[in-house]
Parts: C-alpha cells; structure tokens; sequence
C-alpha cells in the first residue's frame, strides 16, 4: 500500500498540501502500513505556487519494482497557452517518459487537474474515459480524439489510469484511492475528520462562459440564450443567427466545450435556474417556466443528471430567512 507523490515546478501548492495531509491523517486514523513519498524529477527543493515549496526524492528512471501508485497534483497552470508552456519544459518532458514506462509495467498513474495533460503527453490516454478540469475539457479532446473525455465527471477510473477534475478534485481523487487501499470505514473517518464531501460531479460548478476559455462563438451562444429565456432559441435558429450549419455549429461547439450544443444550452439553464432559486422567491414551478421547461420535474431531473442540489436545498442553503421585528 504505498504512494509516489509527484510535484513539478509551480504545482499547485494547495493540492500538494492536501494530498500529502490526507495521507498523513489516514497513518494517524490506522492505516499504519500506508507508505508515501514525494518525488520530483531531478530531486532536491521543489517550489510551488503561492510562494511555498518541498523537500522531494529524485524520481528513479530505471526502476522495475516500483509498484506505488503514481499521483501528480495540478500542473498550476490555468489556460491552454499556459499548459502548453509548462508541457514543453525538460522537466515535464522527462516525467511524461517516466509515466509512459511506470504505465507500461502494469503501474497506476493518476492525475488531477492540469496533470491530466500530462498523461497525454505520455500516451496513456487513448481508448479510456478521462476527466480534466472542466474548462479545458475541450482542449483535452481536441488533442487526444482517441479518448473519452467526460467533463462533468468529478474522478474517472480507467484500467491503470485515475483523473480527476479541477484543482480541488484532488481531494476526491485522493478519497477514491484511499478508499480502494484502506476501505471504507477508514475513509469515512477521515472525511469527517478533515470536513470533506466526496463529490460525483463537477456540472454544477461549470460557467458555461468560462468552459469557452475566451472563444467569441461560445460566448455569443451564451448571451443569445440568455437574452431569450424563458424561450431560448433551437440549435437551428442558433446556427442561423451564427452564420454557419448546425453541423458546423455542433462540431465547433464540442470542440471548445467538450459538449454538444444542446447540452450547452441546458448548461445555461440550470444556472439560471440555480440563480433564481438562490435569490428569489419564485416556486419550483415558475423557476422551471422562467428557464423554458414545461413543470417542475423536468428541472428537478435536469439539476440530478448535472449532479446539482434539488431546488429545496438550494433554497434553504441560500435564501435568507425574513423575520418579524
């Protein structure tokens, strides 16, 4: 039962610290024969973001015993000019080798955040279901086609390969590992000892103008549906108004997005509806027909299927209680 925690120059420094905090509660909650150790490629001080660092081992390139399971945290970088910078560099270079071979003699390698980029890079990603930070979602898919990348998956598991979403997402990827290697019961305990919520899904954190990562087309997708509710226009007329066939529209918008236009679009209306739950009185009723469905329940299924709270817990969340002086 042990771990290889892998850091690169600028990691991000909060996923770091969490990994390595969750392994050390769950020795102190009695997974005594847990081993961990945190490497890097060349060794020695490894600084972080925010301006904190680490000690690390050097990573051994030749080894053939090493049967740990691999976790590298967020690369720290946010955009897609920015990973790509950070993907080219010697260091992270070397490791996507290092994880190509780990991988190749039947290791485990899993990944969060931008991370998952570099798994690409190693060539481990084809053929399996994947999830990444959910605004670069599409950026994943569009480099690695022969992948299943889900971006409202919160971790996936597939065969030797485990990701995980947005940089916070370490934490469920870490709960997923250390429930298969100290069981549920340990897992539970730790949860609760440092106040996490395993979470399924990333949808209900997802801006839909945001997983456009600056595209001006998504944007105006967003804005044309936005300005039309409660009847927001069909993919067709959007394909219209956007000078383009629908086909053209659905594949431009699955490139950027990772989703179809369609789902786009329900994107939307979920966070209209989450808005007018959270910060109004509206019934159930008039929220759904504020956003374009037709009763309640269609919106109760929507936000189940996109992994959001049912209406009344968001309200009871959000909306203040008025009393009586």
């Amino acid at each position: 039962m042990s771990f290889t925690v892998i850091v690169l120059e600028g990691a991000f420094a909060a996923s770091v610290a969490a990994t390595l905090d969750m392994l050390r509660a769950a020795r102190t909650l009695g997974a005594r024969s847990l081993r961990y150790q945190v490497c890097s490629v060349n060794g020695g001080f490894v600084s972080l973001s925010s301006g904190v660092g680490v000690e690390t081992s050097r990573l051994p390139s030749r080894s053939r015993t090493d049967t740990s399971t691999w976790v590298i945290p967020g690369l720290g970088t946010n955009h897609a000019a920015a990973v790509n910078e950070r993907l080219a560099r010697p260091d992270a270079t070397a490791l996507s080798k290092l994880i190509a071979r780990h991988v190749c003699r039947g290791g485990r390698v899993a990944a969060a955040c931008t991370a998952v980029f570099l798994l690409r890079q190693a060539g481990v990603l084809p053929r399996r279901r994947v999830t990444t930070t959910w605004w670069l979602a599409g950026l994943l898919s569009e480099l690695e086609s022969e992948c299943v990348v889900d971006a409202n998956a919160m971790v996936c598991a597939d065969g030797p390969i485990l990701t995980a979403g947005a940089a916070f997402a370490q934490t469920d990827l870490m709960l997923h590992l250390l429930r298969e290697h100290c069981g549920p019961r340990l897992v539970d305990a730790l949860a609760r000892t440092l106040l996490l919520d395993g979470r399924q899904a990333q949808a209900r954190f997802i801006a839909p103008e945001l997983l456009a990562n600056g595209d001006t087309l998504i944007a105006r997708i967003a804005s044309e549906v936005e300005a039309h509710f409660p009847n927001p226009p069909s993919v067709a007329t959007l394909a219209s108004r956007m000078g383009m066939t629908e086909r053209t529209l659905s594949r431009h918008v699955r490139r950027v997005t990772g989703q179809s236009p369609l789902a786009l679009v329900h994107s939307l209306k979920s966070r209209r509806a989450q808005a007018l739950l959270q910060s109004t009185h509206l019934s159930v009723d008039d929220v759904a027909e504020a956003v374009g469905y037709q009763d309640a329940s269609t919106l109760r299924r929507l936000l189940k299927k996109l992994g959001v709270a049912p209406p009344r817990a968001l309200r009871s969340t959000q909306m203040p209680v008025r009393r009586r002086a």
